[in-house]
C-alpha cells in the first residue's frame, strides 16, 4: 500500500493525463485476472508453500528495480505501469495459494471467520500503509516508498520458510497444465452458484473500483490538496474496512449472505455519489470510511461463499476464477473510469459507476447468492480401484464407464431426480461424454455412461467424491430394485486393447 500510493501519486507528476493516473490502478489489478487462474492450477498441483516462496522472491527483486530506478531519475511512465504490473504479476501467483491454505490451517467451521480476520490483517495495512506512503512520499520523496515496499518482502519470505504445513501423501502423478486447468474449467461450468458469485463479484468489482481509481484525482481536483491528503483518504477507507470486518460477524447472524450483499451494493453506490461532491476533507474521509466497510463485507463474504461451497482439490482453482472474475472487473473498470473521467467528467464518471452498483442490486433480486451448504467436502476415500486382469497402464485410455441400475416404474420419477443431482457430480469431477440409457427391451434397466481419458484419469475422478456427494448416490441405491448391488463396467476402447496385444475389451463387473 506504500508502493501504491508512491505510484499513484509519481503518475501524476510522471503524466497529466487522467487517464495514465486510472491505469496505475489497472495495472494492480490487471495481472490479477489474466494470471489468477494459471495460479489456481499451481495452487492444487503443487506445494503452495512453495509456490508462495517463489512469487515473493521475484516481488521482491522487481520491487527492488523499480526503487533503483527511480531513484537513478531514470522512470517514464509506461515503465513505471511495466513494473507496478509485474509486482501484481507476483501477487496474483501468491493469493490463490494462500487462500486455498486456509483449509490446511482451520476447520471448516471457522472459515468464515478467517478469512474475515485475514481481510482485517489486509485492511489494517490498507489503513496505516497510505498514511505512511503518504508522510514518506512528502517528506523523502517517491522514492523511499518504493524501498520500503522492496524491503517488506523479506520479512514474508521468513515467515513462509517457518511455516512447516502438513504434507499430504501424493497417490497419483500430477495432473498436466491442460488437464488441471480444463478440470477446474468443468467443475466451474456446471456449479451455478459459484459462476453467480462470481458474476456478483466482477459487477461489484467494476464499479467499486472507480473509489479508488480516481481518489487521486479526487484529491487533486475536487479537494485541492497534495499527497499527503491522498494518503489519508485511502487511510479513511482503510479504516472503514477494518470496522468493517470487526462487525462481519455480528452482521452474518442478523442477516443472510444475500442481504447483506444488497445492503453493500446500496451504501457503497450512496458513498460513490457523495464523494464527487463533497469538498471537504474530513466529509470525504466519511464517506469513503464507509465505502470501506461495505467493501470488506462484500468481498470478503463472497470469498468465503466460494471457500465453503467447493471440495479441496479444486479450491485453488475456483478461487482463481473468482479472482480471474472480481479483479477483471476491477482491471476494466480503473480503465472505463479513468477514461470517463477524462471525456465527461469526475463528476459524471462516478455517477455511472454508481448505476451500475444499482444494476448489480437488482441483478441479486433475480438470481440471489446460497447460503453456505451445510455439507462435508471432505474427501470420501472409500473407493478401492479393481484388480486388473491384464497389461493395463496408468496411461491407457480411453476408459469408459458403464453402471447398471434396476428401477421399478413408480420410482422413475424420482430416479431422474437423483440423476440428475449425480450427474452434475459426474460431470464436475472429470466425466466426459455422459449418458443415461433405458433398455428397450427391459424397461426397469437403466445404464448411465460416461468416458474418462485414461485409467489414471478414472482413479483421479472417483477419488474426488466428497462426503456430500456420497448422499446422491446413496439416493440411487435406494432405488435400486435389482437382487444384486449395481454393478459398474470398466472398459477400454479396442484400439488400445490390441496395442496392448489383448484379446478382448476388459469388463470389470463390481459393486460401485
Amino acid at each position: 500500500m506504500v508502493q501504491l500510493v508512491g505510484a499513484a501519486w509519481l503518475m501524476t507528476i510522471l503524466s497529466s493525463s487522467e487517464r495514465m493516473v486510472a491505469l496505475v490502478q489497472a495495472s494492480v489489478t490487471l495481472p490479477l485476472m489474466v494470471f489468477s487462474l494459471v495460479a489456481g492450477v499451481l495452487a492444487d498441483n503443487y506445494e503452495r508453500r512453495s509456490v508462495m516462496l517463489a512469487a515473493q522472491m521475484f516481488m521482491l527483486v522487481v520491487s527492488s528495480l523499480l526503487a533503483t530506478l527511480v531513484l537513478l531519475g531514470l522512470m517514464t511512465p509506461w515503465m513505471l505501469l511495466a513494473l507496478t504490473f509485474s509486482i501484481s504479476t507476483g501477487t496474483a501467483l501468491h493469493y490463490p495459494s494462500w487462500q486455498a491454505s486456509f483449509t490446511d490451517l482451520v476447520p471448516r467451521e471457522d472459515l468464515p471467520s478467517a478469512a474475515t480476520m485475514n481481510a482485517m490483517g489486509m485492511n489494517i495495512t490498507r489503513s496505516l500503509g497510505p498514511a505512511i506512503g503518504g508522510v514518506v512520499v512528502a517528506t523523502f520523496g517517491v522514492w523511499a516508498a518504493f524501498l520500503i515496499n522492496a524491503t517488506s518482502y523479506v520479512a514474508i519470505i521468513a515467515g513462509l520458510l517457518a511455516w512447516r504445513p502438513v504434507r499430504s501423501e501424493r497417490r497419483l502423478p500430477r495432473e498436466s497444465f491442460y488437464s488441471a486447468f480444463g478440470a477446474g474449467m468443468r467443475y466451474f461450468v456446471v456449479s451455478p452458484n459459484i459462476i453467480n458469485i462470481s458474476i456478483r463479484g466482477f459487477i461489484f468489482g467494476f464499479a467499486a473500483i472507480s473509489m479508488q481509481a480516481l481518489l487521486p484525482l479526487v484529491a487533486r481536483d475536487v479537494l485541492k490538496a497534495d499527497a499527503m491528503v491522498y494518503g489519508l483518504l485511502l487511510g479513511a477507507f482503510g479504516s472503514g474496512a477494518v470496522v468493517g470486518a470487526l462487525a462481519a460477524a455480528r452482521i452474518r447472524s442478523r442477516l443472510g449472505i444475500e442481504q447483506i450483499c444488497r445492503l453493500s451494493f446500496a451504501i457503497f453506490a450512496l458513498a460513490t455519489i457523495c464523494v464527487a461532491y463533497i469538498e471537504n476533507v474530513w466529509l470525504s474521509c466519511l464517506t469513503i470510511f464507509v465505502g470501506g466497510a461495505s467493501w470488506i463485507n462484500i468481498n470478503s463474504l463472497l470469498n468465503v461463499s466460494v471457500q465453503m461451497s467447493v471440495p479441496r482439490w479444486v479450491l485453488g482453482r475456483m478461487i482463481a476464477v473468482f479472482m480471474t472474475f472480481i479483479f477483471g472487473g476491477m482491471a476494466l473498470g480503473s480503465w472505463t473510469w479513468g477514461a470517463a473521467s477524462e471525456v465527461f467528467g469526475l463528476q459524471q464518471a462516478f455517477l455511472a459507476a454508481a448505476g451500475v452498483l444499482c444494476c448489480g442490486l437488482a441483478w441479486g433480486y433475480r438470481f440471489p447468492i446460497k447460503p453456505y451448504p451445510a455439507t462435508d467436502l471432505d474427501p470420501l476415500n472409500h473407493f478401492k480401484p479393481p484388480a486388473i486382469r491384464f497389461d493395463l497402464s496408468r496411461q491407457s485410455g480411453p476408459i469408459s464407464i458403464m453402471v447398471e441400475y434396476d428401477i421399478a416404474e413408480d420410482d422413475v420419477a424420482a430416479f431422474l431426480d437423483a440423476m440428475e443431482a449425480w450427474r452434475r457430480i459426474r460431470l464436475r469431477d472429470g466425466a466426459r461424454r455422459w449418458s443415461l440409457l433405458r433398455d428397450v427391451e427391459a424397461p426397469e434397466r437403466w445404464i448411465e455412461s460416461y468416458h474418462v481419458a485414461n485409467w489414471t484419469d478414472y482413479i483421479r475422478h472417483v477419488g474426488r467424491r466428497t462426503v456430500a456427494d456420497n448422499h446422491a448416490l446413496e439416493r440411487l441405491m435406494a432405488l435400486h430394485r435389482g437382487a444384486e448391488p449395481m454393478r459398474v463396467h470398466r472398459m477400454i476402447e479396442g484400439q488400445t486393447i490390441l496395442h496392448h496385444r489383448a484379446h478382448s475389451a476388459a469388463s470389470l463387473p463390481d459393486p460401485v
